[in-house]
């Protein structure tokens, strides 16, 4: 079989399609991949393609503005060219903007498959499963996703344990060679290479350049490592700021390497300390051990590296992760929570299993595979206990259950984990939307039976009260958000909403239960 893989965005999540590509591969399937023109050299990374289709889209909406029959001449032909030379049986779009699928719509040949994100024969949105429903929420919303963005992108696609690791193609001779020379300039004297990525992609999420010095220095004096800066061109002011204020010999990569050579630099170094980045993953896909920082928005638990046995760092405290599109209140003071003796310390445990010395104002994690194949972390620092951590596993456990359609059974116990506010917000919370949800059901019976105005204002109503019930608790958000999509997508069709309605309704009674 041909399998079509869209990927339709930044190069950190065209990396973390691998998995994904993977998965098929290890099923025997050709794998092509559709990505933007300007992020095409970031295939050349991945293991496992047969095909790549570098998609125009920046020339295609010039052209609309320019002359839009050049812009249909050239989509027309894009098209052609991958029915001809690669024919897809299954198309797998992991990007749901509006013209990533019309673009699925449009490649889905007669008997052939869409999975993910596409739309129907008039124009709506038509997710193929829950899980894809799932990626688009907690796309917007990743703070609230209790999974590895990795594993929601396997599963949309229709994968159960196959691909479940990040494992990147190998740097070339070329990229090695480049990277051999890049690291000679400042190589005498030194037990070898550190990596660092000071950038990020919001400057809340960047850990200070004065705290990336100081645990860069720490390195050189205690074990030798010369640190090796990394990044883009937009990035060099970070690295002159470095330069600028350090007396130990270092090597500055930033705006130097493509992106192949950066794979041919990483390969070379022992270890990289970074933000949440795109460097981040290829470093896991090359197995790279690394030791990440996670700011502001950025939480481990969704966005984190996809390979066991690498560590993530957060600040300890109890704004974090904060909301998407809110100014922080407290002067972004999760920035230096993380303190330079604390990255030290964790990249000492990284690099040789030395025991750390229990750094405060940090919370700790160490990637694992959990038993169902899905990323995990474990805690490091004490705060598996945590409100938090104890929440995040239930999402887990039910939530898995739920979007794969499986009977949701059993009883996990870590509620019971879970301190008194927290657990009276959730419990009251479920519980009004499981009465609210059985009431629902019921005027819908009724709305099959006599579909009377009066009936279908009433329905209208409750689905309404749900929906705001669920959006109350800021913990059950990413439910409300699913709820209101789904029930938007199946709006046309009572018996298929009621189903919905019903699948609901057992998932949040057993989360309910857990509160009792």
């Amino acid at each position: 079989m041909n399998v079509l893989i869209i990927n339709l965005t930044r190069f950190g999540d065209i990396i973390q399609t691998q998995p994904v590509i993977s998965g098929f591969k290890s099923q025997g399937h050709l794998v092509g991949v559709v990505c933007l023109e300007n992020f095409v050299s970031a295939t050349t990374l991945l293991d496992g393609v047969d095909r790549v289709f570098p998609f125009p889209g920046a020339g295609l909406l010039a052209g609309v503005d320019n002359d839009w029959r050049l812009a249909v001449r050239d989509a027309v032909a894009f098209k052609r060219n991958i029915l001809e030379t690669f024919q897809p049986d299954r198309i797998v779009n992991l990007t749901p903007s509006v013209s990533s699928r019309l673009l699925t719509y449009d490649l889905t040949r007669d008997g052939g498959k869409a999975v993910g994100f596409t739309v129907d024969e008039f124009g709506f949105n038509a997710d193929t499963t829950s899980w894809a429903a799932f990626l688009q929420m907690a796309g917007a919303n990743r703070g609230a996703s209790p999974f590895n963005i990795c594993d929601v992108f396997r599963r949309t696609a229709g994968l159960d344990r196959e691909g479940n690791s990040l494992e990147l193609a190998a740097p070339d001779e070329d990229a090695l060679t480049i990277a051999e020379k890049l690291l000679c300039e400042a190589s005498e004297g030194g037990k070898g290479f550190v990596a660092l990525q000071m950038g990020a992609s919001e400057n809340r999420r960047r850990w200070p350049v004065a705290y990336f010095i100081q645990t860069a220095q720490m390195l050189w004096e205690q074990d030798g490592l010369i640190p090796v800066l990394l990044g883009t061109k937009d990035e060099i002011g970070l690295g002159d700021r470095f330069v600028e204020q350090v007396q130990f010999p270092l090597v500055n990569c930033i705006g130097r390497t493509s992106l192949a050579e950066l794979a041919g630099v990483l390969s070379r170094c022992v270890m990289l300390l970074t933000n949440d980045t795109g460097t981040m993953h290829l470093a896991a896909g090359l197995g790279v051990p690394l030791c990440a920082v996670f700011l502001a928005t950025a939480q481990p638990w969704d966005t984190g590296p996809y390979r066991a046995g690498n560590i993530c760092l957060e600040p300890d405290i109890d704004c974090h992760p904060c909301e998407f599109g809110v100014d922080c209140p407290h002067d972004e003071t999760c920035r230096k929570a993380v303190t330079p003796e604390a990255m030290y310390d964790y990249a000492k445990f990284l690099l040789s299993g030395c025991e750390t010395h229990g750094v405060s104002g940090v919370r700790a994690w160490r990637t694992r595979i959990g038993c169902d194949g899905f990323m995990e972390l474990e805690s490091l620092s004490g705060h598996d206990v945590s409100d938090r951590a104890a929440w995040i596993a239930l999402q887990r456990f039910y939530f898995l259950s739920f979007l794969d359609g499986i009977n949701l059974t059993g009883k996990t116990g870590l509620a019971e984990n879970i301190h008194c506010e927290m657990h009276e917000d959730i419990s009251k919370t479920l519980t009004s939307a499981v009465d609210m949800l059985f009431l629902l059901s019921q005027q819908g019976m009724l709305l099959q039976k006599n579909p009377r105005p009066a009936a279908k204002t009433k329905f209208m109503t409750s689905w309404q009260r749900l929906q705001n019930i669920l959006s109350s608790c800021q913990h059950l958000n990413i439910i409300a958000l699913l709820w209101m999509f789904e029930t938007q997508q199946n709006g046309n069709d009572l018996s298929s909403l009621l189903d919905l309605a019903e699948r609901y309704r057992a998932l949040l009674t057993s989360l309910r239960d857990e509160f009792v």
